[in-house]
């Protein structure tokens, strides 16, 4: 019999002559028994195995803790184990056993829900390129802190990189490095965290493990260095490079915007009565892009390609330009500006707008920013109220120090 498993429907039911059984209508499996005695136990029941077999594994009896609704959270975690090949109601020591792999499927399909699909994209790449290929037989719970310590290293020195062709015209490089490690020890970090969830581990061994220091990739153009950004642009285009993607290059400066918003921008985004875009998304979630007079005129004069709703078309089929990684090399190369990346675009964007006067918080709304820390980076670019209270006191001391009551005018001696 069917049911929708509450507080009040598992009340209502009675006891008899035979054990009865309650299936909730909406999560399979997911049930309650009620004994001759009136006892009330939910369970979940389910098929594991080559042949599938039918199985029964107990939750819990109705009451403190097991209130229906955190009976039907254990279920969805049990049918969690069960999609990845663990069945919960082998007995114990072999109840809660999984690999690696294992785990990182089960935490894809249920703890991934609040991640944005770049975030998620990111993730299922280190996963496929760093965490199975070098860990992913191995059993979660035997773990250890130096196991992870040498995992870590490896991924530093390399050991997992790979040079493959992903298509006819696809292909991945996937190097080692400091930042690689890092990123990838906070994702495992997360996937122990998601281990002691769901009982898999009663420790993080990946917690306390020390990070390799970056160097600070902070780096922003000169105006002599803007001067040779501009010219190699303009040779570029000349020579009959896709001004698609030139254009895209001397937005991402002239607005400050990330590449993802700046690629992916479309038409019906824009407001240019309030110079304004509308981004659906971001990194930090819809956002408005605030349009500079210069940035705005360079929308105007783009022209639009029929039947594309992008701003930045593809030179080929109906979405937007995706790789400018080939043509910024090209850019960056005629401008002698080999160490500069797209991302310092951005950089540059925020240090002339902080150097200019203008304060951080402005500048935060500018470039997206929802916490005020991440703007504190640009604060040593600004002369502030406490740098000009030092000039100001500084300068009369010295004037009183030379005998002079005021700043000489301009054009005395």
């Amino acid at each position: 019999m069917q049911m929708r498993i509450t507080k009040r429907s598992v009340d209502e039911l009675v006891a008899g002559e035979i054990d009865a059984f309650w299936w909730d209508d909406s999560l399979k499996g997911f049930g309650v028994k009620v004994t001759p005695a009136g006892k009330k136990v939910f369970i979940l029941q389910y098929r594991v195995g080559k042949p599938a077999r039918l199985r029964r594994s107990t939750i819990g009896v109705y009451g403190q803790p097991w209130s229906p609704d955190k009976a039907r959270e254990e279920a969805m975690r049990l049918r969690g184990l069960i999609a990845s090949g663990i069945d919960p109601s082998v007995p114990a020591p072999h109840k809660l056993r999984a690999t690696v792999e294992q785990l990182w499927k089960m935490y894809v399909e249920q703890a991934c829900g609040h991640k944005k699909p770049s975030t998620l994209a990111r993730d299922l790449s280190s996963a496929k390129r760093h965490i199975i290929p070098l860990i992913g037989d191995r059993e979660v719970s035997s773990l250890s802190k130096a196991d992870i310590q040498t995992f870590f290293y490896a991924v530093r020195a390399g050991k997992s990189a790979v040079d493959e062709k992903t298509g006819p015209r696809g292909r991945a490089i996937v190097k080692g490095g400091p930042g690689t490690a890092n990123r990838t020890l906070d994702l495992f970090a997360s996937l122990m965290t998601y281990a002691i969830d769901i009982g898999l581990r009663s420790d993080n061994p990946a917690k306390g493990i020390k990070k390799f220091p970056l160097r600070n990739r902070d780096r922003y153009l000169t105006s002599d260095e803007l001067k040779r950004l501009g010219d190699a642009l303009e040779a570029v285009q000349a020579s009959g490079a896709n001004p698609f993607a030139l254009k895209a290059i001397r937005f991402l400066l002239l607005s400050g915007s990330r590449k993802s918003e700046v690629l992916a921008l479309q038409w019906k985004w824009i407001d240019f009565d309030q110079n304004l875009i509308s981004l659906p998304d971001s990194k930090t979630g819809a956002r408005l892009l605030h349009l500079g007079s210069a940035a705005r005129l360079l929308l105007e004069t783009l022209p639009k390609v029929a039947n594309s709703p992008y701003v930045f078309p593809s030179a080929r089929g109906n979405g937007h330009v995706v790789g400018i990684r080939k043509i910024w090399d090209l850019v960056r190369k005629k401008a002698q500006l080999d160490d500069l990346r797209l991302h310092d675009l951005r950089h540059s964007f925020a240090s002339l707008a902080v150097s200019s006067g203008l304060s951080l918080y402005v500048v935060g709304k500018l470039l997206g920013h929802t916490q005020a820390r991440t703007t504190q980076r640009y604060a040593h670019l600004a002369k502030g109220p406490v740098n000009a209270a030092a000039d100001s006191v500084s300068d009369e001391i010295a004037l009183k120090l030379a005998g002079k009551t005021e700043p000489a005018s301009e054009g005395s001696s």
